[in-house]
């Protein structure tokens, strides 16, 4: 039977953000050649801007390679609907600890266009945050490489970590808080203050009043 992979470069890096979608298998930290990582406006429903590639042939972004059983396909398509899954050849790979690639068919979730984050749809902090601790799963190399490559974060940026935008996983984040931080001073245009609003607040103030649907 013909293994899948799909090659996730934003939210996807995450572990414990992909469970929510479905069931996964190996994981790989890889590098793809020929996709442009860009933030941008996916949807003005989401109310926030997303990470997306587009085809260009002298570019790269990092991203984990990730088995997902065939009948899995179906749930990642719908949680990356405005995306097109495009088929891509292991020759565009290249992973980080030298080993071989496993056999099977390799899968991205790219855009048609990008659309510039604005003020209506910024680039959200509690989707960054996602996308960051799970590149902290593969060492804050990973993780510096991420910034450096996504390209957009000049654009308006929100901290929303008090009243998520992306309500995914937020909870666990606050471990990680100190080098999110550190991360993000290098990228976005916020003050000591703005950064300093925390899920630490979120968490005690969903504890005070009694629970939270988070």
């Amino acid at each position: 039977m013909k293994k899948h992979f799909i090659l996730g470069y934003g939210s996807l890096i995450n572990s414990r953000s992909r469970a929510v979608t479905g069931r996964t298998g190996e994981v790989i930290p890889v590098k793809v050649t020929g996709f442009k990582r860009y933030w941008s406006v996916m949807s003005p429903d989401f109310g926030m801007s997303s990470v997306a590639v587009v085809a260009q042939e002298d570019a790269a972004c990092n991203g984990v390679l990730v088995e997902v059983p065939a009948e899995e396909l179906p749930s990642f398509d719908q949680r990356e609907a405005g995306y097109q899954r495009v088929e891509i050849p292991a020759e565009r790979m290249h992973t980080y600890c030298g080993r071989e690639l496993p056999e099977g068919q390799i899968w991205i979730y790219q855009a048609n266009r990008i659309v510039n984050p604005t003020p209506v749809c910024p680039i959200a902090l509690s989707y960054a945050d996602v996308i960051l601790a799970g590149c902290f799963e593969h060492g804050e190399a990973f993780a510096y490489e991420f910034l450096e490559q996504t390209y957009g974060w000049h654009h308006p940026l929100v901290n929303d970590r008090q009243q998520p935008r992306y309500p995914r996983v937020q909870p666990e984040l606050h471990e990680d808080i100190d080098k999110l931080n550190t991360m993000v001073a290098k990228v976005a245009k916020l003050s000591t203050d703005e950064l300093s609003l925390s899920y630490h607040v979120l968490i005690r103030s969903s504890v005070s009043h009694g629970g939270s649907d988070q």
